[in-house]
């Protein structure tokens, strides 16, 4: 699924103060910065993407064709202290790009405002109608699908980054997204968390579709396993992904499930074992190539004793794509070795 997403995007950060809440913004940020002229924030807010900061009236002068609204909260919903400046930027001539589950057109006053000025509502998680029940069916070409220990840990900056590295070798190789960040960033993909459960697997195989016998599909993971809420996308991917290859995200930091202190994260090994006899059901052949660990904060020295810690316990290769270097090279060889 393909959209026309006007740009560049003037980043709405709204009021959040977590970081990972504003993890499109970052990412849009960091994966297509081509795309963006700056970021509007609300004065409540404690984090900053480090882009010059922009009124829409600014924005729309320096050429943004859109505000994007770059953070999320628990329910996906528009706080009514975000409608000003979500307003201001219709009247300034902006479209409004969101990923939340609630529709930008269900916002009267949102809804009102566009009309009247001619204005685009743009929403990223809506998925096409007629997707079929999943199959399992063999399909021709090669795709490599990154799971996770949890959610929110780099699953999306895995695949663009390993997607980009076979890109460079001289691979034929596709991102395909499978969120809403994702699409913001490629312009195409399939928003997963908003399909009917029953269509779930149908729309990942509808995602990665057959191709050449040398052509990859490099398949952005959603949520995990592990994780009671978000398990269910999980397992639609894996099923109808099916994937030649798996790359387990991780973040070494973490001991148990982000808001859940009671779920404890397994060995790697462990995690390893839940996924390959899933994922067999409907590929026989599916393989781990390695581990890509989030090392965001820590040192030069950590960072390397989280990697060959990760190394020493799954025998596999272990990298941080955002750090590179000749530990992921290594990754990214044995994922097509």
């Amino acid at each position: 699924m393909t959209l026309d997403i006007p740009a560049p995007y003037l980043l709405f950060l709204g009021d959040v103060t977590d970081p990972i809440d504003v993890k499109s913004a970052f990412g849009v940020r960091d994966w297509a910065p081509e795309r963006v002229v700056g970021e509007l924030a609300l004065p409540a807010a404690t984090v900053t993407l480090g882009l010059p900061a922009m009124a829409p009236a600014q924005a729309a002068a320096a050429g943004a064709k859109a505000i994007l609204i770059g953070a999320v909260n628990m329910g996906g919903f528009i706080p009514r202290n975000w409608l000003p400046s979500l307003l201001a930027g219709l009247e300034a001539g902006l479209d409004i790009v969101s990923g939340m589950h609630r529709k930008l057109a269900s916002v009267p006053e949102l809804a009102e405002a566009a009309e009247r000025l001619g204005r685009k509502l743009i929403d990223v998680r809506v998925p096409p109608a007629d997707i079929a029940v999943g199959n399992g069916n063999p399909r021709t070409g090669k795709r490599l699908l990154t799971v996770g220990t949890d959610c929110a840990m780099g699953k999306k900056y895995t695949s663009l980054a390993l997607a980009r590295a076979l890109h460079a070798q001289g691979v034929d190789a596709t991102f395909r997204a499978t969120g809403q960040t994702g699409i913001m960033i490629s312009g195409s993909g399939l928003p997963m968390d908003s399909v009917v459960v029953d269509f779930a697997s149908g729309a990942a195989e509808r995602l990665s579709p057959d191709a050449a016998a040398d052509h990859w599909d490099v398949i952005e993971g959603q949520g995990s396993l592990l994780h009671p809420g978000f398990a269910g996308v999980t397992l639609a991917l894996l099923h109808g992904s099916q994937p030649d290859v798996m790359v387990l995200c991780h973040d070494p930091r973490r001991t148990v499930i982000r808001g859940l202190p009671d779920i404890s994260i397994p060995p790697l090994n462990d995690v390893m074992a839940l996924y390959l006899p899933l994922a067999r059901l409907t590929n026989q052949t599916t393989r781990f190539a390695g581990v890509s660990l989030n090392t965001h904060g820590l040192s030069e020295i950590e960072a390397a004793t989280a990697l060959k810690t990760a190394e020493a316990e799954t025998g596999l290769p272990a990298a941080d794509p955002v750090r590179g270097g000749a530990a992921f090279d290594q990754l990214v060889e044995a994922c097509v070795g």
